[in-house]
């Protein structure tokens, strides 16, 4: 029961990050790969890093920082 309550935490903070990550690209996508937004998340980000150059700073940060 404890080791239950220590990651329920760990998750929800996941979670989280998680969503926020996704919320700093979410205009950028929405913006230069509309037309993929339907086909996945790869394909999204193929599409982002192809126009690396026109994304917010936020999420060309976050690209870097997840090695993209």
């Amino acid at each position: 029961m404890t080791r239950l309550l220590l990651i329920i935490p760990f998750v929800l903070i996941t979670s989280a990050t998680s969503a926020q990550s996704q919320d700093v690209c979410a205009r950028d996508a929405s913006r230069f790969c509309r037309k993929y937004l339907e086909e996945g998340d790869q394909v999204v980000l193929a599409c982002l890093k192809q126009n690396r150059a026109r994304l917010s700073k936020g999420c060309q940060d976050l690209l870097t920082r997840h090695g993209q």
